[in-house]
């Protein structure tokens, strides 16, 4: 399983030590360096019924900064994925790719029930 975090997010914290009180093992990527790659934004938004505004940050400063609450309606899905691959604190985290699912941010209740 593989979660990207920013070294600075506090939600991305709490989602790493909740992972390790759980014994969950886990690989840990930092997502402005390294963000999704397209093909793994692409299966999260499958995950996520095809709503990409779930792929992004909107409380980010990047959001803000781009515009993307007026861009985005109009961007198509590729454009979109493509923004997010090159861009990761556009991308919404704590992002969590796994064998079959998908989170994004980090709600405990959701967490413990995909991984009871």
């Amino acid at each position: 399983m593989k979660i990207y975090t920013y070294k600075n997010c506090g939600t991305c914290k709490k989602a790493t030590k909740w992972l390790d009180a759980h014994g969950i093992a886990y690989e840990e990527l930092p997502i402005r360096e390294t963000p999704p790659t397209p093909a793994e934004l692409e299966q999260m938004l499958s995950y996520q019924a095809g709503d990409l505004r779930k792929l992004f940050n909107t409380a980010g400063g990047d959001y803000r900064e781009l515009n993307m609450k007026e861009k985005l309606p109009t961007m198509s899905q590729s454009e979109a994925i493509e923004l997010l691959a090159g861009r990761g604190n556009l991308v919404k985290r704590p992002f969590v790719l796994g064998d079959g699912f998908g989170l994004l941010g980090f709600k405990e209740g959701l967490w413990a029930e995909t991984f009871a």
